[in-house]
């Protein structure tokens, strides 16, 4: 059984029992982390495909570590013109063990019930959408930053 998931924008297939080095997420060694966004999951004879990604499927790991990769450097100079720089750069990292697939996604369970949570990392569209199922009046054609600032005094 394997799964492909988006995190960080790139794609990992996983399978129960893989350590994956994904672009650094703000978690602590040891924390339980879930993927909800799955592409691809596929079982025995089984394979389901999201538009964009399944819907209800999650897959559960592990932090193991957070660390930085190997230096690269980064040299550039300009031949005949006295410029030269050298730089380098260690990019950081988190390392997942993956634990489980095909395990239901905390959004799933929010959908279901008919509740919709409020994030700031919303679309604009998706945040006009929520304004209206909780009857907050909104301008449209506001700033993203705008609507948010509108829904949150609203919530409050």
């Amino acid at each position: 059984m394997y799964a492909v998931i988006e995190t960080g924008g790139k794609q990992y297939r996983v399978q129960e029992g893989d350590i994956i080095t994904v672009e650094k997420l703000n978690v602590e060694a040891g924390d339980k982390i879930v993927f909800d966004k799955v592409l691809v999951l596929a079982g025995e004879g089984d394979l389901k495909v999201g538009a964009p990604y399944v819907e209800g499927a999650a897959v559960a790991g592990e932090v193991v570590e957070n660390g930085k990769g190997k230096k690269v450097i980064i040299y550039k100079y300009k031949a005949k013109k006295d410029y030269r720089k050298k730089q380098g750069h260690r990019q950081p990292y988190t390392m997942v063990k993956i634990e489980s697939l095909g395990g239901e996604a905390p959004k799933a369970e929010a959908k279901e019930s008919g509740e919709k949570k409020f994030s700031a990392s919303m679309k604009k569209d998706e945040l006009i959408a929520f304004a209206a199922e909780n009857n907050i009046e909104v301008d449209a054609k506001a700033t993203k930053a705008v609507i948010i600032e509108t829904i949150e005094a609203a919530l409050k």
